[in-house]
């Protein structure tokens, strides 16, 4: 998404009777900043559970726009990498619920060979089933953790500035996500509880 999209997305918000504005607001130049900043971790964020880039370019640009009609507010109430991406997950998780189905999870190659190798960096055995599965059913922060860092390979300073969290935070959800998951999937864990913030009821925690 460009600057003339995220400019083309508020005139046609701007129109009347079909007539366009005559021209494009101009954008803060602190959110101008914020999106050079944060546009290619977006698109590969919803991509990686969309699974289509074209979907993914309209959801982030749904994103972006609702982050600039909202931008004073969002720098007034501080938090502002957790909010925004609270955002975009909340956006992600409706076009999958619109489609009616569960993340993708595809970086340019097969599910398969991901989550092979996603197994391998937790030390999950290769015969456990159910991976994809169970880290859908993970709690937002550790859900969002793993996937930035296993599926995306951002590392934790990364995914703390992303998140707006501590980096030793960021270990924390990481950790006890991996342990989850080994629970899940070897039945020595905990099952799903309630209030967790699974994918289900992700875009209603995350608001």
């Amino acid at each position: 998404m460009s600057d003339d999209a995220v400019h083309d997305g508020l005139a046609s918000r701007g129109t009347s009777h079909g007539r366009p504005v005559e021209a494009p607001l101009a954008l803060p130049l602190d959110y101008e900043a914020f999106y050079l900043g944060h546009q290619e971790f977006f698109h590969a964020f919803a991509e990686i559970h969309l699974g289509s880039r074209r979907t993914a370019e309209v959801v982030v640009h749904e994103v972006f726009l609702e982050i600039l009609a909202g931008w004073e507010p969002l720098l007034q109430e501080g938090d502002l990498e957790q909010r925004t991406l609270a955002v975009l997950s909340r956006h992600v998780t409706r076009r999958l619920a619109k489609e009616g189905r569960e993340p993708a999870f595809v970086i340019n190659g097969p599910i398969a060979r991901t989550l092979r190798a996603v197994r391998s960096e937790m030390e999950i055995a290769q015969d456990s089933s159910g991976l994809y599965e169970a880290i859908t059913e993970l709690p937002t922060r550790q859900f969002n953790v793993i996937v930035l860092r296993h599926l995306m390979g951002y590392e934790t300073k990364r995914i703390a500035r992303f998140m707006g969290l501590d980096p030793r935070t960021v270990d924390y959800h990481g950790r006890k996500g991996r342990e989850r998951l080994r629970g899940q999937l070897t039945g020595t864990g905990r099952g799903r509880t309630a209030g967790d913030g699974t994918t289900k009821n992700r875009e209603r925690t995350e608001q």
